[in-house]
Parts: structure tokens; C-alpha cells; sequence
């Protein structure tokens, strides 16, 4: 069968779709299509796949062309050493992972210098050979057989030392055995375990008493502080001290928690494996006669296999195992990641509000930024009603002053050091002001990492870092998607252990989510960053920039055509990113809705049909004048050339032009009064915004300055495997105290 037909086939099956789907996805992607054009104007030739869908689809299309790509070069790789045989190939090609490959390849790989290698080369490959044939009458006559071999110019001074290396030859192609290995590796996963133990800490009172006595107290003190630091750390691995899990059975939140705690030396971590069991499989598959076996060579091949999966096979499954069960680990999370980000990007925006960032902080003092409807600058200033200042008299003036001079309707705050005293003082300020004021308490994960960025300097050139994060602050609660792209998503914070993930997979999957909702909401060509441009389907981050010069420079785009004049922005480019720019009050009116320009002649055909004009105001009857009549709308559909699904989605975008699919979303909880982890009290009702999910619970934001856990067996009455089948990141819940330990900092929630 043709190899890309065999990869469409396995494709179709693994994701439940039709194969002729994943032949249209396939080559779409391979004509250069992004996903979201594809997700979005090629549903009639995909059957509306999605684009998580499609994402799954070209991620599993690279691994097999990358598996098919290793496997034709160890096949020409063992056919150079003609070694190729009709059944070793015939095992290559039906091979289904890249481990199975690699099992099979091991025995024809370049080797570096073993203990076999030596042995083969001081010529004991025979004496290996004629102990496998297993015919010795016994102990006397192998040591006559490997006294012939002795020779001590080669090293091999006597027979024990020839059968030694014997059995290093045999152990090893024991484990070169992919029957061998793969068999091995099931019964490991199946019935091994993952152990951990505390590794001792170092004496830190030997290490005190070295510094006093030497007089080096400040070595001393650092010692102390360091011993602390390690102390903390120790106790966020309590748990695994004394640790014992099924392989099969471990979370993923916890693989990585012992991972993070192995890596800063605070865990031990091993596989224990059915060790019997394996090595009783291993003999039996050597022995030749199992109802006889030969007593005199019985040992040697006890001692081959004790060998071979002590020193070579059981070390290289357990790297393996504890590597599946990191890549296991890191998928499910970056799933999580992805899921968290995409709500959080999500979110409703607050339009039309002026609004105050606060970036909160002690000894620098509070910075402020206040941000116009629009998201311009209008006023930054610094204040400093927090210690060890207490200028708060001098504070609220400086609030007053902003307030009534730009009508501020809101603070955002963030959620940094010092915004519990700054909160207090936002709420004594609120209760003297005549004007109705609320605020907002935001994260500002990646808030720092924004305002030392090259795009932040380019944006707010006159500004200092501290001016930035509170723009960006206040911003990120305007339009979170539109503030939140200028940010690596690695840093905004919607996960655990993302940094110790593989970066560049983690990266990539983010990517992925950032891109897909910036083309979900549509971007408005005359106002967007050129940070957000560069995430919308066929534009790169120069052409991006190309797209904001031209505007800097010939003032606003009138129509999507012009994006043809753009440096860079070819048809193909054009194609790709024009359905998901937006221009209001241009010069056609389809521009600000998702119909892409290839579709405007079958609207203007619609049109005629039905009398209306090619006018805002006319686009919105289109829906009322066709009806929904699902034989009507076949019929016209294919009257204008087109499939019914682009003629529903062109219709549901003329019903609402522009529209904002976040406005569907939960707003953010607005605050005027404050109160602290010591108000709280079992039973207490509270509504809190759900800030982050993991696999064992989600984080809910009650305003306390410390998000509460409600951990998965108090999310619903019903059995769920995962958080996210009840809430989402953004959702705004009701929850109930179940404890609140102020001195751990812990608030245990409920929301059953």
C-alpha cells in the first residue's frame, strides 16, 4: 500500500474521522493552509473539522512521516552492513513506534567500546556460540572447552576469565533481543513499581560548627539560610518520602512532582520491576530443552541473563519508563495549559470603561497608569501609601486628582507583593469618593516579563518598567486577549510545572492556543498591536510590522484589498488572514464581519435574490428574508456554488456583524469592599472566579489575596475524571468554606 495512504488511513482511525477528511486535511496542510483557515473556510472539504481536531491531526501527520523517514534509514543503514533479511525487514515495516524501530536497529547500531565488543574481539565469539548450543556433558568439559581459548597476550589468562567473556557476548545479545526487550518492558509496566524515598539531608550542624569554628560567620549565616531554603523545599515532597505506586496507576501530577523533587535532590526515585518473573521468562527463552535442560550449562545461562538484565536491560526500560511517564505527564498538562490559557485569553473584555492600573509594591512605591476606553495612556504617576511610606493622605489625593480629571471607572489591581495593602487602601478610598467606583483584583503573571520587553519599549518608549506593568495591567482587564499575546504564554501562569516541561513542545502547544483564539474573536485591522497581528492566520511577525508601518505612514486600511499593497503580504498570505481581519466604518461592508472576500459575490448574489442592498443596515435582513427552512437554504446554497456550511456561517455572521464571541463569557467579579483569610469562617458562602485547574483541583479567586482549592472530590456529586468537566479558568462560582488555615496560608473550598 502507498505509504501516505497507509499514514491517511492510520490517521482517520485513531481520531474517529472518515479517511477521505483526513485526505482533504492533509492536503490542505501540505498546500501550505493554517489551521484556522482550514478550521474555518474549508469546513466542506474537511467535513468541518475542528481546530483541535486538525491541530491532532497534523501533530500525529509529523510524527508518522518522522517515523517513516527513520525507518527507511535504518533499513539502508542495516542493508549497508548486509545484514538485511526478508524477516528483519518484514519486522521493520510493521513496526508501529519509533521504540519498536529502535529495538530492532539496537543489535546493528555503531557501538561504543563494551564489554561484548572486547570479548568478540579477543576472538571468544565462538566459545558464546557453542555454549548456546547447549550440548556440554558437563562442568569439566566447559572448562576445557574455554581453557582452549586462554591466551595471555589477549588478555584471557585463564578458562573462567574465556567464559566470562563468553557470557558477556550472550548478555548482550539478550538484551539486543527486541522479542526480548519488548517483553520485558510489558511485564514492567504491568506489574512494576514507582518508588521514591527522601534522600538524607546534609548535616547542617557539622556545617555551622565548621563555619564558627573558622570565624567565618558570614559563611555561617548563608549556610543557615541555605539549610532553610532546603528545609522548605523538603517539605513540599513530604508526600514521597515514603512512596509506592503501580506504574500503570501514577497521576500525572504527581510524575511530575517527583520529578521536580528528584531533580532538586531532595528524592530518590527507582523502578522496581517483577525481577523473578522477568528473569525466569529470560531463561526460559535461552534454554533450549525446558522439560531437560542441560545441568551443566544451566549456570551459565542463569548468570547471562542475571547479567544481561541487571547491568544493560533493566536500566535502559527504566529510563524508559520514567521518560514515557514524563511525556504521558507533560501531554495531559500541556492539555491543561492549553485548556487554562485558552479561557483565560477568552474572557470578557470590559469595554467602554476608563480604567486605573495599579501595579502594587512597598519601598518603590505603587505605580499607576491610567488607560482610556480605547486602551491609550492617558496619565502615570507613582504613589507610595504603602510601608514603609505610609503616604496615604498624599495617595488618595493623587487618586482624587486622576479619578476626577480622566472620570476613572475602574482600578484593576494586581495581584503582586503589596496588593493586600494596597487593595485596603483602593476600598477607604472608594467609600470617600462621590464617584461609583469599583475594582478588580488581576493576575499579573507575565506582567514583568511584558514591561522589560522589547515590544513594551517599542509601545511605551518614555515609560520605565514599573509605568509599563501598570498599563499593562490595566489593559490585560479592557481586552485580556489583545495585552495577554504581547506575553511568552509560558509566563502568564496557567499550569504547574510548566517550567519543567519540554519547552519547546510546551511552547509550540501554547502557541497553538494563542492563535486559534485570536482568529476565534478576529482581529480590527486600524487598531491592533502588531503583536496580535502576528498571531492571526498567514501573517508573520514582519509582516505584522509591515501591516502597522503601512498604517502609521497612509493612515487607516479602508478595505481588506488594500492588504495587498502591504511589503509581504502576498495572495497567498492574503487568503490566509483576510477572513479574520476586521474594518469597521470602511468602504465594504463585509470587511467587518468573518465573511472572507472570496464569499462576497455569492452575498451580493444572496442580496439580489432576496431585494436588498449591499448596506450594513440590509446585511442583518438577510437572515429573516431567507428563513431556515433546511431545503430553502440547500437550495440556495446551491444556487450561489457554494456548500451549506459556508452559507451557515456567512449568515451567522451578517446577523451580527462585528460581533465578539467573548461576550458569551463570564465577567469579571467586581469588588468595592475588602476582607481577609481571618474573616472566613466554615460554611461561609462566597462567589470567586476560577483562577487556575489542575488534575486534582481547581484555584478559586475569593478575594483574599490567596486563591482557595477546591480540590476534585468536592467539584461535584457526580464522578468526574478531570476539573475541567465543571468549571473552566474565568468561570465565576459559588463556593462554599470548608477550612481556613491562616498560619499555612490554605483555604480548603467546596462546590457541592
Amino acid at each position: 500500500m502507498d505509504i501516505e495512504k497507509q499514514i491517511t488511513e492510520q490517521i482517520a482511525g485513531e481520531l474517529g474521522i472518515r479517511t477521505e477528511q483526513a485526505a482533504a486535511a492533509i492536503l490542505l496542510i501540505d498546500e501550505g493552509n493554517t489551521i484556522p483557515f482550514i478550521a474555518r473556510y474549508r469546513k466542506e472539504k474537511t467535513g468541518a473539522l475542528d481546530d483541535t481536531q486538525l491541530r491532532a491531526l497534523d501533530e500525529r501527520l509529523t510524527y508518522l512521516r518522522g517515523l517513516e523517514e527513520r525507518r527507511n534509514k535504518v533499513l539502508e543503514a542495516i542493508a549497508a552492513q548486509d545484514k538485511l533479511t526478508p524477516e528483519l525487514e518484514k519486522a521493520i515495516r510493521s513496526a508501529a513506534t519509533m521504540v519498536e524501530i529502535e529495538d530492532l536497529y539496537r543489535p546493528f547500531r555503531p557501538k561504543r567500546v563494551t564489554r561484548a565488543g572486547i570479548a568478540r574481539e579477543k576472538g571468544l565469539e565462538p566459545l558464546a556460540a557453542w555454549l548456546m548450543e547447549q550440548t556440554a556433558g558437563s562442568t569439566e568439559e566447559i572448562l576445557t572447552r574455554a581453557g582452549q581459548y586462554v591466551d595471555a597476550d589477549k588478555g584471557i589468562p585463564d578458562a573462567e576469565a574465556a567464559l566470562q567473556g563468553a557470557r558477556d557476548i550472550l548478555a548482550e545479545d539478550v538484551s539486543d533481543n527486541a522479542g526480548f526487550r519488548a517483553r520485558v518492558r510489558v511485564l514492567t509496566m504491568e506489574k512494576g513499581l514507582l518508588e521514591t524515598e527522601e534522600k538524607p539531608a546534609a548535616d547542617k550542624k557539622k556545617k555551622a560548627a565548621r563555619a564558627e569554628a573558622a570565624g567565618r560567620k558570614e559563611e555561617d549565616r548563608r549556610s543557615a539560610a541555605s539549610a532553610a531554603r532546603t528545609e522548605q523545599r523538603r517539605e513540599v515532597y513530604a508526600l514521597y518520602f515514603h512512596y509506592t505506586e503501580e506504574i500503570g496507576k501514577v497521576a500525572h501530577h504527581r510524575t511530575l512532582a517527583i520529578n521536580r523533587g528528584e531533580a532538586e535532590n531532595v528524592l530518590s526515585v527507582r523502578i522496581t520491576a517483577p525481577e523473578k518473573e522477568i528473569q525466569g521468562w529470560l531463561l526460559g527463552q535461552l534454554v533450549r530443552d525446558r522439560k531437560a535442560p542441560n545441568r551443566a550449562v544451566l549456570p551459565q545461562l542463569v548468570e547471562v541473563v542475571r547479567d544481561s538484565y541487571h547491568r544493560l536491560i533493566a536500566p535502559a526500560i527504566e529510563r524508559e519508563i520514567r521518560t514515557w511517564l514524563t511525556e504521558q505527564a507533560e501531554d495531559a498538562s500541556i492539555t491543561v495549559f492549553g485548556k487554562n490559557l485558552e479561557q483565560l485569553l477568552m474572557q470578557q473584555p470590559i469595554a467602554g470603561k476608563t480604567v486605573l492600573g495599579w501595579d502594587p509594591a512597598f519601598r518603590t512605591g505603587c505605580k499607576l497608569a491610567v488607560v482610556d476606553p480605547t486602551g491609550k495612556v492617558l496619565d502615570t504617576r507613582v504613589i507610595f501609601p504603602t510601608e514603609p511610606q505610609n503616604r496615604i493622605a498624599e495617595a488618595e489625593r493623587d487618586l482624587h486628582e486622576l479619578v476626577q480629571k480622566y472620570k476613572v471607572d475602574l482600578f484593576s489591581v494586581g495581584n503582586g507583593t503589596a496588593s493586600r495593602e494596597s487593595e485596603q487602601v483602593i476600598v477607604n478610598f472608594i467609600k470617600k469618593e462621590r464617584r461609583p467606583l469599583q475594582y478588580v483584583i488581576v493576575s499579573e503573571a507575565g506582567a514583568s516579563v511584558y514591561s522589560a520587553s522589547k515590544t513594551a519599549a517599542e509601545e511605551f518608549p518614555s515609560f520605565d518598567v514599573g509605568q509599563r506593568s501598570a498599563a499593562s495591567i490595566a489593559r490585560r482587564l479592557q481586552d485580556p486577549l489583545a495585552e495577554l499575546v504581547k506575553i511568552d504564554p509560558r509566563a502568564i501562569g496557567v499550569g504547574q510545572y510548566q517550567h519543567d516541561m519540554d519547552q519547546k513542545k510546551l511552547a509550540g502547544a501554547l502557541s497553538g492556543v494563542v492563535e486559534k483564539c485570536v482568529n476565534t474573536v478576529g482581529v480590527d485591522l486600524n487598531t491592533a498591536s502588531y503583536a496580535l497581528l502576528s498571531h492571526v492566520a498567514g501573517i508573520s511577525g514582519t509582516v505584522a510590522r509591515n501591516i502597522v508601518s503601512r498604517r502609521d505612514s497612509e493612515g487607516r486600511f479602508k478595505s481588506r484589498r488594500e492588504l495587498l499593497d502591504v511589503r509581504g503580504l502576498g495572495p497567498k498570505a492574503f487568503e490566509q488572514c483576510a477572513g479574520f481581519l476586521r474594518i469597521r466604518d470602511g468602504s465594504e461592508p463585509l470587511d467587518n464581519t468573518g465573511v472572507h472576500p472570496e464569499s462576497y459575490d455569492a452575498v451580493r448574489a444572496l442580496l439580489k435574490q432576496l431585494g436588498l442592498q449591499d448596506t450594513a443596515e440590509d446585511l442583518q435582513k438577510v437572515r429573516n428574508r431567507l428563513g431556515r427552512d433546511g431545503r430553502v437554504l440547500r437550495q440556495t446554497a446551491e444556487a450561489l456554488g457554494i456548500g451549506e456550511l459556508t452559507l451557515s456561517d456567512i449568515l451567522t455572521e451578517l446577523d451580527k456583524p462585528g460581533r465578539d464571541p467573548r461576550e458569551s463569557m463570564p465577567a469579571p467579579v467586581l469588588r468595592s469592599d475588602v476582607f481577609s483569610m481571618e474573616d472566613l469562617r466554615p460554611g461561609m458562602k462566597l462567589k470567586g472566579t476560577v483562577r487556575n485547574i489542575v488534575d486534582f483541583g481547581v484555584f478559586v479567586d475569593i478575594g483574599v489575596h490567596q486563591d482557595g482549592l477546591v480540590h476534585i472530590s468536592h467539584l461535584s456529586n457526580r464522578y468526574i475524571k478531570h476539573p475541567m468537566e465543571v468549571v473552566s479558568v474565568g468561570d465565576v462560582v459559588e463556593v462554599t468554606v470548608l477550612e481556613a488555615d491562616v498560619r499555612r496560608k490554605r483555604i480548603a473550598l467546596s462546590m457541592i
